[in-house]
């Protein structure tokens, strides 16, 4: 630039320089004031000379400057044709590239195709991979489950653990029926067919184990895993059956051992001393008692535990085998308990025990039979009961035999019963005494029973020794033994059809007790041909007819008054010996108004005048009224 200026000034004259250079104004011109300071660098002396060469020395250096900026122009030119060639051959590079990468491109858009379909089906199959795990992790065992349902050793003992795996099992042995359901029917049987197997295998070790735990079911360690082990195997009806069975064996023989104990041994109860069952052998009643009382008390204890070994069963479906157990358990107890009944029974024991010994039994085999029935000790003691009402049967008849004696014993003084009818009627009180302390359905059998045995071969004795007696002895004598039952069994229940047959038979003699009183009276005060008379039917007044006329009526007015003052003398001295009161006042009353019916029909007959009799009031001076008043009084 400041060539082109230097050349410009040049032409130009001095004059018009100086007004340009001042027109210009320098110290606005950033390049003017550049140049004068480039010059003042190499134009420092102001002389004539310098300023005559200051043009050759601006051209030189202008030139050297040329000279610079032509090399240096070279070195870029030189660097700029490499960074050509550079770039010619990287466009080359690129075209090429360009050109690959079209290929590729085309190549790779299948490639990408494939790669985005490679993608989905690696999505798909990680999913199903997901899923199978998942389905693995929740229809399959593994391995250490498996192992734990399978056990390391052959006596490894079952743990909680055990029982987990199994339910887990089970779980997935249910949910392949919902598999099945849901149209994987292959699936679902497959994985139900594994299951099954691990399952029958695990059945099978839960099976032995606790059949081995049962022969120790003391342990209460384990009997929680026993209990659960049960509900396992509820479902497997014949391996369930034999663990009961198991067990039922084992406590058939801790159960004997400990009722043979009880009998034998002193043991010890709460602190204090039991003496063995044995030592009140002597006392059959409490032996008896003692033995059933042990059973009574140890059979529930049995049913408790089977049913606490049972208790996460269903009860409703093993109902009938927990009943079978317990009678299975106690089956063992048939002999030793049967043999020392029987022994009891064999032996000549009074009609009280057997009959309490009877009692025993069947009030303890209604208890027993509510718990187990159909059992063979429900059926032994059915036996035994059988047996002791036979034996009871079979002693009372003896001992009532044996009071009755031989032959029949003659009344006692007065007419009283006979000593085998006392000996009887202390027999009955003494077994009916026992009879009341019974209680049950079976009661009024039993007294109805006791009572029969007793009553009628003594009825049948003593009508045959009344047989042999006068009418009116056999009249007293009956209602006096009749009068002494009755008062015995009144005392008693269920004897109200026993007494209204009594009392038949009491009227009946009370009757022939009547009539042969007022025979009596009827002979003694004369009165037989009056009576007669009376009945007859001869025409004409009574006044004429033989022993009607009024003196031998004032005769009879006269013994009438003699009986009035001492009747005793007058009647049958066997009605003193009437022992109850009651029949003695009613035999009195019946024969007193069979004379005062006599007295009255004679007393009419006397004051009707067809019969002509004078003053009849001085014949007869008490009016029939009068006189039944005065007899009813005695």
């Amino acid at each position: 630039m400041t060539s082109i200026r230097e050349n410009t000034n040049q032409f130009l004259s001095p004059d018009k320089r100086v007004s340009k250079l001042l027109d210009s104004r320098p110290k606005n011109d950033k390049e003017t004031l550049e140049a004068l300071k480039e010059l003042s660098t190499f134009f420092t002396d102001n002389t004539l000379n310098c300023r005559r060469s200051l043009r050759s020395i601006i051209e030189k250096r202008s030139l050297l400057i040329n000279d610079e900026f032509l090399s240096a122009f070279r070195e870029v030119k030189s660097t700029l044709d490499n960074i050509y060639a550079d770039v010619s051959s990287m466009n080359s590079s690129i075209q090429t590239m360009t050109n690959r990468l079209q290929n590729t491109k085309t190549q790779t858009l299948t490639l990408i195709d494939r790669l985005t379909t490679l993608q989905n089906e690696n999505k798909r199959f990680s999913m199903n991979h997901e899923i199978v795990e998942i389905f693995i992790s929740k229809f399959q065992l593994s391995r250490q489950e498996i192992s734990i349902l399978h056990g390391q050793t052959r006596d490894e003992p079952i743990t909680e653990e055990f029982f987990n795996v199994l339910n887990r099992l089970q779980a997935i042995h249910s949910s392949c029926r919902i598999f099945m359901q849901s149209g994987y029917q292959t699936l679902g049987l497959d994985v139900m067919q594994r299951m099954t197997l691990l399952q029958e295998a695990a059945l099978e070790r839960l099976y032995k184990w606790t059949q081995n735990q049962c022969r120790h079911i003391e342990n209460e360690n384990s009997l929680t895993l026993i209990i659960k082990a049960m509900c396992k195997l509820q479902h497997r009806p014949v391996l369930f059956k034999y663990i009961i069975d198991e067990y039922c064996t084992t406590r058939r023989s801790v159960i004997v051992d400990a009722f043979i104990d009880a009998l034998t041994l002193r043991t010890k109860d709460k602190g204090s001393s039991i003496n063995p069952i044995e030592m009140r052998a002597d006392d059959p009643t409490r032996y008896v008692g003692d033995m059933l009382a042990w059973l009574h008390q140890a059979i529930p204890v049995e049913k408790e535990n089977i049913m606490s070994l049972l208790k996460a069963c269903d009860v409703t479906e093993i109902s009938d085998q927990v009943t079978n157990a317990i009678g299975n358990i106690t089956e063992g107890l048939c002999y030793p308990l049967k043999s020392r009944i029987e022994h009891i029974l064999a032996v000549e024991a009074p009609a009280t025990v057997l009959y309490s010994v009877m009692s025993l039994i069947r009030y303890y085999l209604g208890v027993l039979t509510i718990v187990i029935p159909n059992s063979m000790l429900v059926d032994n003691l059915n036996e035994l009961l059988q047996l002791s009402e036979k034996s009871f049967n079979s002693r009372l008849t003896l001992e009532t035999r044996s009071a009755l004696g031989e032959r029949a014993e003659p009344p006692g003084q007065e007419l009283a019963p006979a000593a085998s009818v006392n000996r009887l009627l202390t027999l009955l009180n003494d077994v009916l005494s026992v009879a009341l302390i019974v209680t049950g359905e079976d009661r009024e059998k039993d007294i109805q029973k006791i009572v029969s045995f007793v009553i009628d071969p003594l009825l049948q004795e003593i009508n045959e020794t009344a047989a042999r007696l006068p009418a009116i002895d056999m009249a007293v004598y009956l209602l006096n033994c009749l009068y002494k039952i009755s008062s015995t069994l009144s005392l008693y229940e269920y004897m109200d059809q026993r007494l209204e047959r009594l009392q038949a038979q009491s009227d009946a003699q009370m009757d022939t007790l009547t009539s042969e009183l007022a025979s009596s009276l009827v002979a003694n005060l004369n009165l037989g041909p009056i009576y007669t008379i009376l009945q007859g039917k001869e025409q004409g007044p009574l006044s004429l007819i033989s022993g009607m006329d009024s003196t031998n009526l004032k005769e009879f007015a006269n013994k009438l008054e003699s009986f009035l003052l001492m009747p005793d003398a007058f009647l049958l001295p066997q009605i003193s010996l009437l022992q109850n009161s009651n029949n003695r006042s009613t035999a009195l009353k019946r024969s007193f108004q069979v004379i005062g019916a006599i007295y009255k029909q004679l007393y009419e007959a006397l004051h009707d005048p067809k019969n002509l009799y004078q003053s009849p009031n001085s014949i007869f001076t008490r009016t029939p009224a009068s006189l039944l008043e005065k007899l009813l009084n005695y």
